[in-house]
């Protein structure tokens, strides 16, 4: 397949040249799911594209790229790997360009270090061609006459603004942090000693500086348990007191059994979204294993430290408290630390602990860009305020709006436990693709698990 329009070094002067210009698709926000999208657009012939960020460079949870941490799906679910394998944007090609192909090998590592796959999506986001760093949407408006949207654009740098048209517009912002009303009133009144897991990395050496003697973690998934071990691993010479807890029934695992895995491919994504919306919400809330526990290396690295405590016997004391839900934080007695109230979940016994911080490990929410807003009465909410998704990723919107309106990662609620997998990425961004071209530009998977997810098709007795 030969390469698409290019976009990128000359794009600006061309938009300034030809107003009129107008892309085939333009993608608002770069994170791992819109460059996906972006390499395998780069593939497409004669597609303009173009994406744009606010950022001024591509970067990956900064917050929590602690140097042991592996990803948690294998190296296979990267930008392209799983619809085009032979893409010069795959995991494998960025080992052979910095010359690494056979210390891989020999190390045998299905799941890679996490700052590992950060600098191969940064490698991409250098070399692909179409995407603008620095560059906010500031706003999205529908063109009757031209059925187009219209993205008001702005650098970041100088504050110049321009627009530029598109036949289809794919979001994809990611997700924002959630703090619990208890813990986001506790932030506002006590700064900087109350804050999301997501900024860990940018805080720790603060509160370590500040003398802090007791710091609790609130939240018992994957970034939780990072946090706490980190904290745990800094103990002896931070002396540190430390408490983790969760409102969960325990510290679980990510389920990652072989036929509950199937719960992540393409073949469950499209059953799950032609089902009731309260059975998906259901189904949501009950498969959390699938997305939100604790990967079993880490827990098993956590109980080696835990164990290695026991041992010195003279370090301060640490708590783990499953099954307990935070209530309230306020400032502790004589304004010294945070107390927090707690409830535990069996027995609804009440209890109270003074900390000096809080790392609130409480997860993300789909992010609804404030560009939208020109647009709110033309997209199809459910009853909840979140788009309605159909099973290729497009946004329902009002009959009248041809243009394209398409979503990566706000779908949890049409499409379940896939839709933040990293292991959907190129496969989501392909099914986009071949909507907006209106042909199967690329295959995708036909045959992606082994069960049959619906009820059977009717067998005569005979």
């Amino acid at each position: 397949m030969t390469a698409r329009v290019d976009e990128s070094a000359d794009e600006d002067a061309n938009e300034n040249a030809s107003a009129e210009a107008v892309l085939d698709l333009a993608a608002i926000g770069i994170g791992p799911f819109n460059l996906s999208l972006s390499a395998l657009a780069d593939e497409v012939a004669g597609l303009s594209y173009a994406a744009y960020d606010r950022r001024p460079a591509y970067d990956w949870h900064p917050g929590l790229m602690f140097d042991w941490a592996r990803l948690q799906v294998g190296f296979l679910a990267d930008l392209v790997t799983l619809v085009r394998p032979t893409s010069r944007w795959s995991f494998l090609n960025y080992l052979a360009e910095h010359d690494r192909m056979y210390p891989f090998y020999v190390a045998e590592r299905f799941h890679v270090p996490r700052r590992e796959y950060a600098d191969y999506c940064a490698w991409a986001a250098a070399r692909l061609p179409g995407l603008h760093f620095g560059t906010s949407v500031d706003a999205l408006h529908w063109n009757a006459a031209g059925d187009l949207w219209e993205l008001t654009l702005r650098d970041t740098a100088t504050g110049a603004t321009r627009v530029r048209r598109a036949r289809n517009v794919v979001l994809g912002v990611g997700t924002e942090p959630v703090l619990p009303a208890p813990l986001a009133a506790a932030s506002r009144a006590l700064g900087d000693r109350v804050f999301h897991s997501g900024t860990f990395l940018h805080r720790i050496d603060a509160l370590a500086a500040a003398g802090v003697r007791d710091i609790t973690v609130v939240g018992g998934g994957q970034s939780g348990a990072e946090v706490f071990l980190d904290l745990l691993r800094r103990q002896r010479s931070a002396g540190w007191a430390l408490t983790w807890l969760t409102r969960s029934w325990g510290f679980a695992p990510l389920d990652y059994s072989k036929l509950v895995l199937e719960y992540t491919t393409p073949a469950y994504m499209r059953y799950f979204n032609g089902l009731a919306p309260d059975v998906r919400d259901r189904l949501v809330a009950s498969q959390w294993q699938l997305y939100k526990g604790i990967d079993s290396e880490t827990i098993d690295l956590i109980h080696g430290e835990l164990y290695d405590h026991m041992l010195d016997g003279d370090r301060p004391p640490v708590t783990l408290l499953p099954a307990t839900a935070v209530v309230d934080a306020e400032p502790g007695p004589g304004g010294e630390g945070i107390r927090l109230t707690t409830a535990h979940a069996d027995t609804g016994e009440q209890s109270t602990l003074t900390t000096g911080a809080i790392v609130a490990a409480t997860g993300y929410a789909p992010r609804r860009p404030d560009c939208v807003a020109p647009v709110d009465k033309l997209i199809a909410w459910d009853d909840q305020g979140r788009y309605a998704v159909d099973a290729d990723h497009r946004i329902a919107t009002v009959p009248e709006v041809g243009a394209g309106l398409w979503v990566q990662n706000a779908e949890l609620h049409t499409h379940g436990a896939a839709a933040p997998d990293l292991g959907i990425g190129a496969y989501r961004g392909a099914v986009i693709l071949n909507g907006v071209m209106g042909s199967e530009v690329f295959r995708v998977p036909r045959r992606t698990a082994f069960q049959t997810f619906g009820a059977p098709a009717a067998q005569s007795l005979e």
